[in-house]
């Protein structure tokens, strides 16, 4: 599926692990997270981060937006 761990850290609290990881793209991230949950030994919560690139070129685009009832 390809993809690597980047970091990982461990802690106290809520969440006992936190792993930044470079994936191929979110369907790989949703196989990863779904075989991960369906083990019953982890759960799991991610997050997609973005790039400065990512956000700029989102910037340049101009969605057209109407409200619910308008």
């Amino acid at each position: 599926m390809g993809g690597q761990i980047e970091v990982m850290y461990f802690a106290f609290g809520e969440h006992d692990v936190y792993a930044i990881a470079n994936l191929p793209n979110h369907q790989v991230a949703v196989a990863l997270a779904l075989t991960l949950g369906a083990s019953g030994r982890v759960s799991c919560k991610t997050t997609v981060l973005m790039t400065p690139e990512d956000l700029d070129a989102a910037a340049k685009l101009s969605p057209v937006y109407r409200a619910p009832g308008q």
